[in-house]
């Protein structure tokens, strides 16, 4: 093996794709049975312009360089992305004096377009805001994106060009003898390498570490979101923002790409790496200060709520770069935001370290930076479905009605690349379940598919793998209609 990428959130997805261009041999280790497992399933979706950085910092080099990439990224990878703007409000002068320190930093940074322009030229732009706003920042080169998808669009095209997925390997060991690294699963697996790419998000430190290199420290940052029924996403086109502290860019409210409304998050340390529930005061919290941006959000259409943590580290500042104290080791590590909008770059820039270190990039004349997605049927028209299902009729089942997503589509995620292999699974690459009734009505389909596709009983169907099980038998002997 030439490299090996140990994490498949979106930078270790995307570090494995563009690993992916040259005549390598390629895996990518992740410890959980999907990937975008981490912070790269639960975050903001936003494509930063890139006016919050320090200026000169590594996040602001790799924030900008990130953004301008992404509308090749994801028309190669045909995820759903727009740059619908983002615009951060000011409600008296302290935050005003804040809006101009952001204005600084975004043309040092090299942002395009960024502005400032008062609260009533705001409120042209967005009816809905505050009527207390007195100014706003203006980025028009912010946007909106799915991480998960994105995550997955790049894992899956780096898969169709030969990178090896290994999901369910936790690193639990790793040795370095005669200038290869051989690393040892909890369920003892070994995968030897030449070259290792440390992309572990908030686990990056504790790889680190295990493998002789305990110079880092990251931290989670835990950050509470609710999310609102789709009548609600016109609310607002651009991405509102409130004036940034040190915790991080404040409460938002944004349209997503699947047409809902997202508020949060909040921003809270903690010490606890895995604790995702979500808390009364948290999301009353979100609740609380969204409305402070836009008075008229309506709460009762909430759906649903979710935690996200992110990784963060003392010095605010991403690091990339290899390791002080380990050879043929690239550590990323302190992917905060943005990490979502700089991933591109990060990807770019760790493949560029390891030709430095010594890695031969051989460019495939058979890259093909294409992938196709699964179609969604609820985006065609009439002439569209009805070609789609004399293709295959599948797509004539409708299984989820929120999300008006049909058999065909669950059918294609379970083995489409990277393959979906639990109900979660299939609800990130297809949506089923994630409509206001919160799968109520398909999850008995959706599962029943799963079983037949896996050639598995509907018993060992779980929900996010492990012993996440949905049934634990039947009542009674005979089939599901018995």
């Amino acid at each position: 093996m030439d490299v090996a990428v140990i994490g498949a959130g979106v930078v270790g997805a995307l570090i494995a794709r563009e690993l992916s261009r040259y005549e390598l041999d390629v895996c990518l280790l992740e410890k959980a049975d999907d990937v975008a497992m981490g912070t790269s399933k639960a975050n903001s979706a936003i494509i930063h312009a890139g006016f919050d950085c320090q200026p000169g910092s590594v996040m602001a080099k790799m924030n900008v360089r990130g953004n301008a990439m992404m509308d090749q990224l994801t028309r190669e990878l045909s995820v759903p992305f727009k740059r619908n703007g983002s615009m951060v409000l000011a409600f008296n002068e302290e935050d005003v004096r804040t809006l101009e320190t952001l204005l600084d930093r975004g043309v040092k940074n090299g942002v395009p377009g960024v502005r400032i322009v008062s609260g009533d030229q705001a409120r042209e732009m967005e009816p809905n805001i505050s009527g207390d706003a007195v100014a706003a920042l203006v980025a028009p080169s912010g946007g909106i994106i799915c991480p998960y998808e994105l995550t997955i669009a790049a894992a899956g095209n780096a898969m169709d060009n030969g990178v090896r997925l290994h999901t369910g390997f936790e690193v639990t060991d790793a040795e370095f003898s005669d200038g290869v690294w051989t690393l040892t699963s909890a369920a003892g697996d070994r995968v030897q390498a030449n070259y290792i790419v440390n992309a572990a998000g908030l686990f990056s430190d504790q790889v680190a570490a295990l493998m002789g290199d305990d110079g880092y420290h990251v931290f989670p940052r835990r950050g509470e979101y609710l999310l609102l029924d789709r009548d609600q996403g016109k609310m607002v086109s651009h991405t509102i923002f409130q004036c940034p502290s040190a915790m991080g860019k404040g409460i938002l409210v944004t349209p997503t790409v699947d047409g809902n409304l997202l508020l949060g998050p909040t921003s809270e340390n903690r010490e606890d790496r895995e604790d995702t529930a979500t808390t009364a005061e948290g999301l009353a919290t979100v609740a609380r200060l969204a409305s402070k941006s836009v008075p008229s959000v309506n709460l009762r259409a909430v759906i649903t709520s979710f935690t996200g943590l992110r990784s963060c580290s003392s010095g605010h500042d991403f690091i990339i770069e290899p390791s002080k104290k380990r050879p043929q080791l690239v550590e990323i590590t302190g992917i905060e935001s943005p990490g979502l909008s700089s991933a591109p770059a990060i990807a770019e820039y760790a493949v560029s370290l390891l030709k430095e270190m010594g890695l031969a990039l051989h460019a495939k004349a058979d890259f093909n930076p294409i992938r196709r997605p699964i179609p969604r049927f609820r985006e065609m028209n009439i002439e569209q479905r009805r070609a789609l299902i004399e293709e295959d009729a599948r797509f004539g089942q409708i299984i989820c009605r929120c999300e008006t997503v049909t058999e065909g589509e669950i059918v294609r995620a379970l083995h489409q690349n990277p393959p979906a292999h639990d109900l979660d699974g299939v609800k990130r690459r297809t949506r089923t379940g994630m409509g206001r009734c919160n799968g109520g009505f398909c999850t008995p389909q959706a599962v029943e598919i799963i079983a037949r596709e896996l050639g598995i009983p509907i018993e060992q169907v779980t929900k996010c793998g492990g012993e996440s099980r949905l049934l634990v038998g039947k009542t009674k002997e005979g089939g599901l209609d018995a």
